[in-house]
């Protein structure tokens, strides 16, 4: 069982095509089975296509481009967050192998306008895995200590919809450094989450950012701001980052993360 996540950084990445290209490379040889994405843009002005998506969506692009290579097996979910650079609609979006029981949809944050760029939505998908039922959210949250949305209000509200008779996932860009303590990432391990990166049997550095990137304009440090947690202990083979120059080409302003979870987790 593999997952990825990685904050696209969509359509604002100098080369997107050959990096589109990048990604599909690595899904189509990595097979994934879930994929949390954050930063997925679609323009404001393009035509909508279905419900609330439109024909740019990052995703969607995704999605296609993986059906021409012959690939039909994956299906999405988008929602919408906020307004990016006056002419993207911003949102989170999951992709996956496996059947999509029920989707979920919800804002993080106390502001519900999309106009504002520090609101965050969160969509999640409760999915059928070898006959049972695990919980996934893709998550994009914001700062520890902002003034108008603080990280911790949005955490509660993410943990209050976790069920704890299932295994559940938080994927995401969390903007908060894992290396740095007593904030959002000491705040989700004291409320009970495990990271799959401290479970790992193999592990890397776990750095998914270097030097300043919209939101650091000031960071001169290697942060782990991306991770996948989830609400039980279970046996992680790796968790590796990707698209990081070495493990794949750079295809953003952040690299990803992959984790292969143990076969057994999810026999029932």
């Amino acid at each position: 069982m593999k997952l990825l996540t990685l904050n696209c950084h969509s359509w604002m990445e100098e080369n997107q095509q050959e990096k589109i290209k990048i990604i599909i490379d690595t899904i189509l040889q990595k097979k994934y089975d879930i994929i949390a994405l954050q930063e997925v843009n679609q323009s404001i002005d393009k035509k909508v296509l279905f419900k609330n998506i439109k024909e740019d969506n990052f995703a969607l692009t995704l999605i296609n481009e993986l059906k021409k290579s012959g690939c039909s097996e994956y299906e999405m979910l988008w929602d919408f967050s906020h307004i990016g650079y006056d002419k993207y609609e911003e949102g989170v979006s999951i992709i996956t192998k496996h059947k999509i029981e029920k989707a979920y949809c919800f804002f993080a944050t106390k502001s519900e306008d999309t106009s504002f760029w520090k609101t965050r939505k969160i969509i999640g998908a409760s999915l059928n895995i070898k006959g049972n039922l695990i919980d996934v959210y893709s998550c994009h949250l914001g700062w520890w200590n902002d003034e108008d949305e603080p990280f911790k209000e949005q955490a509660h509200k993410i943990l209050e919809r976790v069920n704890d008779d299932r295994l559940t996932f938080l994927m995401g860009d969390f903007n908060n450094n894992a290396f740095l303590r007593g904030e959002g990432y000491d705040y989700l391990i004291g409320k009970g989450m495990y990271d799959t990166y401290s479970m790992a049997k193999e592990k890397d550095n776990g750095v998914t950012v270097k030097g300043k990137i919209a939101g650091w304009n000031e960071n001169k440090e290697d942060l782990r701001l991306d991770w996948i947690l989830c609400n039980k202990k279970i046996q992680v083979k790796y968790s590796k980052v990707i698209f990081n120059g070495e493990n794949r080409n750079v295809v953003s302003d952040h690299y990803g993360v992959e984790v292969k979870i143990e076969e057994g987790e999810f026999n029932g």
